[in-house]
Protein backbone atom coordinates (compact mmCIF):
# COMPACT_ATOMS: atom_id res chain seq x y z
CA UNK A 1 0.00 0.00 0.00
CA UNK A 2 1.34 3.64 -1.04
CA UNK A 3 2.12 5.59 1.96
CA UNK A 4 0.14 8.80 2.17
CA UNK A 5 1.68 11.81 0.80
CA UNK A 6 3.25 14.45 3.15
CA UNK A 7 0.96 17.02 4.33
CA UNK A 8 3.11 20.49 3.80
CA UNK A 9 0.42 22.41 4.85
CA UNK A 10 0.78 24.91 7.83
CA UNK A 11 -0.29 23.41 10.87
CA UNK A 12 -2.62 26.06 12.88
CA UNK A 13 -3.14 25.83 16.21
CA UNK A 14 -6.11 28.04 17.46
CA UNK A 15 -6.10 28.22 21.10
CA UNK A 16 -9.44 29.68 21.97
CA UNK A 17 -11.47 29.94 25.71
CA UNK A 18 -9.17 30.23 28.82
CA UNK A 19 -9.40 31.60 32.18
CA UNK A 20 -10.27 35.06 32.04
CA UNK A 21 -13.99 36.74 32.45
CA UNK A 22 -13.83 36.88 28.31
CA UNK A 23 -13.89 33.02 28.00
CA UNK A 24 -17.14 33.23 26.17
CA UNK A 25 -15.85 35.99 23.98
CA UNK A 26 -12.83 34.03 22.54
CA UNK A 27 -15.14 30.80 22.31
CA UNK A 28 -17.35 33.11 20.08
CA UNK A 29 -14.24 34.29 18.09
CA UNK A 30 -12.74 31.04 17.19
CA UNK A 31 -15.84 29.93 15.25
CA UNK A 32 -15.10 33.31 13.20
CA UNK A 33 -11.66 32.40 12.38
CA UNK A 34 -12.00 28.90 11.60
CA UNK A 35 -14.87 29.51 9.26
CA UNK A 36 -12.18 32.12 7.58
CA UNK A 37 -9.31 29.40 6.99
CA UNK A 38 -8.50 28.17 3.81
CA UNK A 39 -8.11 24.32 4.80
CA UNK A 40 -6.45 23.73 1.14
CA UNK A 41 -3.59 26.07 3.19
CA UNK A 42 -3.78 25.43 6.77
CA UNK A 43 -4.21 22.31 8.46
CA UNK A 44 -6.16 23.16 11.84
CA UNK A 45 -5.95 22.35 15.37
CA UNK A 46 -8.09 23.74 17.43
CA UNK A 47 -7.12 23.97 21.61
CA UNK A 48 -9.78 24.46 23.81
CA UNK A 49 -8.57 25.85 27.64
CA UNK A 50 -11.25 25.56 30.25
CA UNK A 51 -12.25 28.11 32.49
CA UNK A 52 -10.17 26.18 35.24
CA UNK A 53 -6.66 26.17 32.79
CA UNK A 54 -7.02 23.05 31.29
CA UNK A 55 -5.47 22.59 27.59
CA UNK A 56 -7.95 20.22 25.52
CA UNK A 57 -8.21 19.01 22.14
CA UNK A 58 -11.18 19.78 20.75
CA UNK A 59 -12.69 17.10 18.96
CA UNK A 60 -15.92 18.67 18.22
CA UNK A 61 -14.39 20.97 16.25
CA UNK A 62 -12.44 19.13 14.54
CA UNK A 63 -15.56 17.13 14.08
CA UNK A 64 -17.72 20.09 12.15
CA UNK A 65 -14.42 21.31 10.28
CA UNK A 66 -14.15 17.80 8.80
CA UNK A 67 -17.78 18.41 7.86
CA UNK A 68 -16.77 21.78 6.45
CA UNK A 69 -17.36 25.46 8.30
CA UNK A 70 -20.57 25.95 7.62
CA UNK A 71 -21.13 22.96 10.13
CA UNK A 72 -19.28 24.88 12.90
CA UNK A 73 -21.50 25.92 15.99
CA UNK A 74 -21.99 29.65 16.56
CA UNK A 75 -19.43 29.37 19.30
CA UNK A 76 -16.87 26.45 20.08
CA UNK A 77 -16.41 24.60 23.41
CA UNK A 78 -13.36 24.90 24.98
CA UNK A 79 -14.07 19.96 25.60
CA UNK A 80 -12.54 17.47 24.23
CA UNK A 81 -9.46 14.99 25.20
CA UNK A 82 -6.80 16.48 27.72
CA UNK A 83 -3.46 18.01 26.56
CA UNK A 84 -0.36 19.39 27.56
CA UNK A 85 0.72 22.04 25.45
CA UNK A 86 4.44 21.94 25.81
CA UNK A 87 4.43 18.32 24.30
CA UNK A 88 1.40 19.39 21.86
CA UNK A 89 3.92 22.25 20.85
CA UNK A 90 7.04 20.80 20.58
CA UNK A 91 5.54 17.78 18.71
CA UNK A 92 3.72 20.29 16.44
CA UNK A 93 7.15 21.85 15.61
CA UNK A 94 9.03 19.02 15.10
CA UNK A 95 6.55 17.62 12.38
CA UNK A 96 6.47 20.70 10.46
CA UNK A 97 5.62 24.38 9.65
CA UNK A 98 3.40 25.43 12.40
CA UNK A 99 1.89 28.51 13.69
CA UNK A 100 -0.04 29.20 16.21
CA UNK A 101 -3.24 31.22 16.89
CA UNK A 102 -3.64 32.49 20.76
CA UNK A 103 -7.60 34.21 20.11
CA UNK A 104 -7.51 34.48 24.18
CA UNK A 105 -8.84 37.43 25.23
CA UNK A 106 -7.94 39.27 28.84
CA UNK A 107 -5.23 37.57 31.34
CA UNK A 108 -4.34 34.61 31.07
CA UNK A 109 -4.41 34.54 27.52
CA UNK A 110 -3.72 38.13 26.00
CA UNK A 111 -1.36 39.72 28.60
CA UNK A 112 2.15 38.16 27.59
CA UNK A 113 1.79 35.15 29.83
CA UNK A 114 1.02 32.54 26.75
CA UNK A 115 3.10 34.51 24.55
CA UNK A 116 6.00 33.51 27.10
CA UNK A 117 4.88 30.08 26.77
CA UNK A 118 4.90 30.06 23.04
CA UNK A 119 8.41 31.88 22.76
CA UNK A 120 9.64 29.39 25.02
CA UNK A 121 8.49 26.73 22.52
CA UNK A 122 9.94 28.67 19.59
CA UNK A 123 6.85 28.45 17.09
CA UNK A 124 5.55 31.46 15.39
CA UNK A 125 2.54 33.10 16.76
CA UNK A 126 -0.28 35.72 15.73
CA UNK A 127 -0.14 39.05 17.87
CA UNK A 128 2.10 40.69 19.66
CA UNK A 129 5.24 39.62 21.85
CA UNK A 130 5.62 39.58 25.32
CA UNK A 131 5.86 42.94 26.14
CA UNK A 132 3.90 44.23 23.88
CA UNK A 133 1.10 42.40 24.94
CA UNK A 134 1.41 42.51 28.37
CA UNK A 135 2.03 46.50 28.10
CA UNK A 136 -1.69 46.62 26.30
CA UNK A 137 -3.14 44.83 28.54
CA UNK A 138 -2.00 46.75 31.85
CA UNK A 139 -4.65 50.13 30.94
CA UNK A 140 -2.34 52.20 33.94
CA UNK A 141 0.86 51.25 32.10
CA UNK A 142 0.31 51.93 28.65
CA UNK A 143 -1.36 55.24 30.27
CA UNK A 144 2.35 56.21 31.35
CA UNK A 145 3.98 54.51 28.14
CA UNK A 146 1.86 56.99 26.05
CA UNK A 147 1.59 59.67 28.02
CA UNK A 148 5.73 59.62 27.71
CA UNK A 149 5.46 59.55 24.36
CA UNK A 150 3.54 63.14 24.33
CA UNK A 151 0.07 61.33 23.01
CA UNK A 152 -3.12 62.83 24.49
CA UNK A 153 -5.48 61.07 26.43
CA UNK A 154 -8.21 61.76 28.88
CA UNK A 155 -7.18 62.57 32.56
CA UNK A 156 -6.62 59.67 34.54
CA UNK A 157 -5.47 58.10 38.24
CA UNK A 158 -4.63 54.67 38.71
CA UNK A 159 -5.02 52.87 42.12
CA UNK A 160 -3.58 49.91 43.95
CA UNK A 161 -6.03 47.85 46.17
CA UNK A 162 -4.38 48.78 49.69
CA UNK A 163 -4.60 52.14 48.01
CA UNK A 164 -8.55 52.80 47.73
CA UNK A 165 -9.75 54.46 50.97
CA UNK A 166 -12.32 57.57 51.45
CA UNK A 167 -9.56 60.25 51.40
CA UNK A 168 -8.20 59.35 48.12
CA UNK A 169 -11.27 59.03 46.46
CA UNK A 170 -12.09 61.79 47.67
CA UNK A 171 -9.33 63.57 46.55
CA UNK A 172 -9.46 62.04 42.60
CA UNK A 173 -13.44 63.70 42.47
CA UNK A 174 -11.51 66.83 43.16
CA UNK A 175 -9.14 65.90 40.92
CA UNK A 176 -11.11 64.83 37.82
CA UNK A 177 -14.40 65.87 38.54
CA UNK A 178 -17.62 63.64 38.31
CA UNK A 179 -18.83 62.02 36.29
CA UNK A 180 -16.00 59.13 35.98
CA UNK A 181 -15.51 56.21 34.88
CA UNK A 182 -13.60 53.06 36.84
CA UNK A 183 -12.17 49.84 35.09
CA UNK A 184 -10.05 47.42 35.99
CA UNK A 185 -6.76 47.92 34.42
CA UNK A 186 -6.39 44.27 33.35
CA UNK A 187 -9.36 43.23 31.29
CA UNK A 188 -11.10 44.03 27.74
CA UNK A 189 -14.09 43.93 26.79
CA UNK A 190 -15.91 46.59 29.00
CA UNK A 191 -15.82 43.80 31.62
CA UNK A 192 -15.74 45.45 34.94
CA UNK A 193 -16.46 48.98 33.80
CA UNK A 194 -18.95 50.85 34.67
CA UNK A 195 -19.88 55.04 35.24
CA UNK A 196 -19.90 56.70 38.41
CA UNK A 197 -21.81 60.09 39.03
CA UNK A 198 -21.62 60.40 42.92
CA UNK A 199 -18.74 59.23 45.71
CA UNK A 200 -21.28 56.33 46.89
CA UNK A 201 -21.24 54.93 43.02
CA UNK A 202 -17.68 55.69 43.04
CA UNK A 203 -16.85 53.32 45.96
CA UNK A 204 -18.55 50.78 44.35
CA UNK A 205 -17.64 50.83 40.67
CA UNK A 206 -14.31 50.57 42.62
CA UNK A 207 -15.18 47.64 44.49
CA UNK A 208 -16.87 46.38 41.08
CA UNK A 209 -13.54 46.62 39.12
CA UNK A 210 -11.57 45.42 42.12
CA UNK A 211 -13.15 42.22 42.09
CA UNK A 212 -11.39 41.82 38.54
CA UNK A 213 -8.25 43.01 39.28
CA UNK A 214 -6.08 44.53 41.80
CA UNK A 215 -5.28 47.82 39.96
CA UNK A 216 -7.99 50.15 38.51
CA UNK A 217 -7.93 53.07 36.11
CA UNK A 218 -10.47 55.90 36.91
CA UNK A 219 -10.82 58.46 34.48
CA UNK A 220 -12.92 61.63 33.64
CA UNK A 221 -15.99 61.36 31.38
CA UNK A 222 -14.88 62.64 27.83
CA UNK A 223 -17.90 64.26 25.84
CA UNK A 224 -16.76 63.15 22.35
CA UNK A 225 -17.14 60.39 19.80
CA UNK A 226 -15.92 57.36 20.31
CA UNK A 227 -13.18 56.38 17.02
CA UNK A 228 -11.67 53.16 16.56
CA UNK A 229 -8.88 52.04 14.22
CA UNK A 230 -7.57 48.68 13.25
CA UNK A 231 -3.70 48.40 13.01
CA UNK A 232 -1.79 45.47 11.09
CA UNK A 233 1.72 44.59 10.79
CA UNK A 234 4.95 44.37 12.31
CA UNK A 235 7.87 46.55 11.13
CA UNK A 236 5.80 48.55 8.97
CA UNK A 237 2.19 48.80 10.06
CA UNK A 238 -0.84 49.49 8.21
CA UNK A 239 -3.88 51.25 9.77
CA UNK A 240 -7.69 50.73 8.38
CA UNK A 241 -9.98 53.38 7.43
CA UNK A 242 -11.46 54.58 11.17
CA UNK A 243 -15.30 53.29 12.44
CA UNK A 244 -17.09 55.24 14.72
CA UNK A 245 -19.27 53.50 17.70
CA UNK A 246 -22.39 54.98 18.63
CA UNK A 247 -23.09 53.30 21.82
CA UNK A 248 -27.06 52.03 22.65
CA UNK A 249 -26.27 51.88 25.97
CA UNK A 250 -24.98 54.68 28.00
CA UNK A 251 -21.66 53.85 27.14
CA UNK A 252 -19.84 50.97 24.82
CA UNK A 253 -20.25 48.52 27.46
CA UNK A 254 -20.06 44.48 27.34
CA UNK A 255 -23.60 43.71 26.00
CA UNK A 256 -23.42 46.68 23.22
CA UNK A 257 -20.27 44.76 22.16
CA UNK A 258 -21.59 41.02 22.01
CA UNK A 259 -25.27 40.42 23.44
CA UNK A 260 -27.41 42.52 21.78
CA UNK A 261 -25.98 44.77 18.71
CA UNK A 262 -27.39 47.73 20.09
CA UNK A 263 -24.75 50.12 19.24
CA UNK A 264 -24.48 51.73 15.60
CA UNK A 265 -21.62 50.90 13.81
CA UNK A 266 -20.13 53.76 10.82
CA UNK A 267 -17.25 52.45 8.68
CA UNK A 268 -15.64 54.46 7.76
CA UNK A 269 -16.44 57.33 10.27
CA UNK A 270 -18.17 60.33 9.24
CA UNK A 271 -14.65 62.51 9.67
CA UNK A 272 -13.14 64.66 7.28
CA UNK A 273 -10.23 63.52 4.89
CA UNK A 274 -7.48 65.63 7.62
CA UNK A 275 -9.14 64.19 10.33
CA UNK A 276 -9.05 60.58 9.14
CA UNK A 277 -5.22 61.22 7.99
CA UNK A 278 -4.46 62.49 11.64
CA UNK A 279 -6.31 59.29 13.45
CA UNK A 280 -5.13 56.61 11.11
CA UNK A 281 -1.58 57.90 11.50
CA UNK A 282 -1.81 58.60 15.54
CA UNK A 283 -2.95 54.84 15.39
CA UNK A 284 -0.01 53.82 14.17
CA UNK A 285 2.53 56.05 16.84
CA UNK A 286 0.29 54.37 19.44
CA UNK A 287 1.10 50.94 17.75
CA UNK A 288 4.55 51.27 17.82
CA UNK A 289 5.03 52.88 21.27
CA UNK A 290 3.10 50.03 22.78
CA UNK A 291 5.71 47.75 20.59
CA UNK A 292 2.56 46.20 19.67
CA UNK A 293 3.03 43.52 16.24
CA UNK A 294 0.90 42.00 13.93
CA UNK A 295 -2.09 43.51 14.58
CA UNK A 296 -4.45 45.55 17.47
CA UNK A 297 -7.16 48.26 17.58
CA UNK A 298 -6.45 51.65 18.95
CA UNK A 299 -9.67 53.38 20.32
CA UNK A 300 -9.93 57.07 20.77
CA UNK A 301 -12.13 59.50 22.03
CA UNK A 302 -13.01 62.59 19.63
CA UNK A 303 -13.77 66.03 21.45
CA UNK A 304 -14.29 67.50 17.88
CA UNK A 305 -14.11 71.11 19.33
CA UNK A 306 -11.43 70.37 22.22
CA UNK A 307 -9.02 68.45 22.27
CA UNK A 308 -9.22 66.43 19.43
CA UNK A 309 -8.55 62.68 19.74
CA UNK A 310 -7.20 60.99 22.61
CA UNK A 311 -5.95 57.76 23.22
CA UNK A 312 -8.64 55.44 24.99
CA UNK A 313 -7.14 52.11 25.08
CA UNK A 314 -5.60 49.32 22.77
CA UNK A 315 -6.53 45.81 22.75
CA UNK A 316 -3.98 43.76 21.10
CA UNK A 317 -6.37 40.56 20.57
CA UNK A 318 -9.78 42.20 19.70
CA UNK A 319 -12.92 39.98 18.84
CA UNK A 320 -13.28 38.74 15.58
CA UNK A 321 -17.46 38.19 16.10
CA UNK A 322 -19.55 38.85 13.24
CA UNK A 323 -20.29 42.32 14.92
CA UNK A 324 -17.07 43.18 15.60
CA UNK A 325 -15.45 46.22 14.83
CA UNK A 326 -11.71 44.88 13.57
CA UNK A 327 -12.23 42.85 10.78
CA UNK A 328 -15.17 45.46 9.80
CA UNK A 329 -12.96 48.12 9.39
CA UNK A 330 -10.37 46.45 7.52
CA UNK A 331 -13.15 44.75 5.19
CA UNK A 332 -14.75 48.62 4.54
CA UNK A 333 -10.66 49.23 3.95
CA UNK A 334 -10.83 46.27 1.17
CA UNK A 335 -9.65 43.42 3.18
CA UNK A 336 -11.78 39.97 2.96
CA UNK A 337 -12.00 38.27 6.18
CA UNK A 338 -9.77 35.63 4.93
CA UNK A 339 -6.94 37.83 3.24
CA UNK A 340 -7.11 39.18 7.23
CA UNK A 341 -6.10 35.67 8.48
CA UNK A 342 -3.72 34.96 5.69
CA UNK A 343 -2.26 38.46 6.75
CA UNK A 344 -2.04 37.44 10.14
CA UNK A 345 -0.39 33.83 9.91
CA UNK A 346 2.18 35.52 7.83
CA UNK A 347 3.25 38.13 9.71
CA UNK A 348 3.75 35.29 12.76
CA UNK A 349 5.99 33.56 10.68
CA UNK A 350 7.96 36.76 9.67
CA UNK A 351 8.30 38.02 13.30
CA UNK A 352 9.33 34.61 14.17
CA UNK A 353 12.05 34.32 11.48
CA UNK A 354 13.15 37.75 12.55
CA UNK A 355 13.19 37.01 16.13
CA UNK A 356 15.22 33.92 15.81
CA UNK A 357 18.15 35.72 14.14
CA UNK A 358 18.43 38.58 17.05
CA UNK A 359 18.35 35.76 19.84
CA UNK A 360 19.82 32.66 18.41
CA UNK A 361 23.96 32.68 18.07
Amino acid sequence: MAADPPDDRINLIVIFGGQSAEHDVSCVTATHVLRAVDQSRYRVTPIGIDRDGRWQLATGALRALASGPDALPERLEAVGDSVSPSPLLSSAAFAGPVVVMPLLHGPLGEDGTVQGLLELMDVPYVGSGVLGSAVGMDKALAKEVLGFHGITQAKWVSLREHEVTPTRLAEIVAELGLPVFVKPSNMGSSVGVSKASSAEELQASVEHALSYDEWVVIEEAIVGREIEVAVLGNLEPRASLPGEIVPGNDFYDYEDKYLVDGAELRIPAPLTDDQTATVRTLAISVYQALRCEGLARVDFFFEEHGRGFLINEVNTMPGFTPISMYPKMWQQTGMTYPELVDNLIDLAVERHHRRRRNTKH
